[in-house]
């Protein structure tokens, strides 16, 4: 079918993901965004610009270039199941390098969850939203021996190698391609996982952090922010993070601890106030 005989949508979809770096994010997801830019914009070609440019705000600016999943796959084979085998920490740590948002995590990685998790672990259930490359960080985790792991992302072939890897280790949970601006997942656990999420996602949608929150089943959110933007620059972002999410929070009968690391500014939110077990 020729571009006269397509709708302008079609046609924006297939343009943004034509080039590599756009290709594994979802179709469902850049048709949202397409959707509202043609309706912002005067012409076609100024909607696939600034569709490609919110893309890459939300999730193709974390990752230098696309990430060839294959050879990853091919040395997970060579592992046995076991999480806290030294070559599998390694793998992970090599792999999350490859994703800015858990690069930065590295260096706090021996620590932070398991002192944001402190008060609730061994956690039973986890889900986690836009979870780029976080779930490697499960052996870093206080998780129960048998906790189910659920997450999404917008990237497709990120999410069918994470599978992969939770199903090597005999994880029960599941990651699936999501549109968190369409859609909350309904799937009901003991903490849910914002990891750096709502600055990107309120990008997209000014209102989008309140309605996650509110919406996502779960009896706990860790949620966290950047103390440095992807250049290296702090401006002062973590006290601006910490009013913003205080602002949201407030009014709400929810209890919200503080924890402040040398790259992020986390909290956790207890929403069920009588503190049952999600799974």
């Amino acid at each position: 079918m020729s571009d006269m005989e397509q709708d302008p949508l079609s046609i924006l979809v297939r343009q943004v993901c034509a080039n590599s770096r756009y290709a594994m994010i979802s179709e469902d997801f850049v048709r949202s965004i397409g959707e509202q830019e043609l309706h912002k914009r005067r012409s076609l070609k100024e909607a696939v610009r600034t569709t490609r440019s919110k893309l890459h705000q939300v999730g193709v600016a974390f990752q230098e270039k696309p990430i060839a999943y294959s050879p990853w796959i091919n040395k997970l084979d060579e592992f046995d199941n076991s999480l806290s085998d030294p070559k599998t920490l390694l793998f992970c740590r090599q792999l999350m390098e490859q994703h800015a948002s858990t690069r930065e995590r590295l260096s706090i990685l021996e620590n932070f969850f398991k002192e944001t998790l402190a008060e609730i672990a061994p956690v039973d259930s986890i889900f986690d939203f836009a979870c780029g490359l976080n779930p490697l960080a499960i052996p870093w985790m206080p998780l129960k021996e048998n906790a189910a792991y659920y997450a999404c992302d917008i990237f497709e072939d990120m999410t069918e190698f994470l599978n992969l890897f939770l199903q090597h280790f005999n994880n029960s949970g599941k990651v699936e391609v999501c549109n968190l601006i369409q859609m909350v997942p309904s799937q009901r656990v003991q903490v849910a996982f914002l990891l750096k999420t709502l600055p990107c996602l309120e990008q997209l949608d000014k209102d989008i952090a309140l309605r996650l929150l509110e919406k996502i089943q779960a009896d706990y959110l860790l949620v966290s922010f950047p103390a440095y933007s992807l250049g290296g620059h702090s401006k002062g972002m973590p006290r601006f993070y910490e009013d913003h999410f205080m602002n949201l929070v407030s009014g709400k009968p929810w209890t919200v601890k503080k924890f402040v690391f040398s790259t992020e500014l986390a909290f956790l939110v207890q929403k069920d106030m009588h503190g049952n077990s999600g799974s």
